[in-house]
């Protein structure tokens, strides 16, 4: 298991590469900047 740093995690293609990581087993954080 890895942990990786997903940016732009709220957006459409941040949020589904973070979903499919996640259900790889792998660990995820999750960066967005909401402004």
């Amino acid at each position: 298991m890895s942990k990786i740093i997903v940016t732009g995690a709220a957006g459409f293609i941040g949020s589904h590469l973070a979903e499919a990581l996640l259900n790889r087993g792998e660990k995820v954080i999750g960066v967005d900047q909401f402004n």
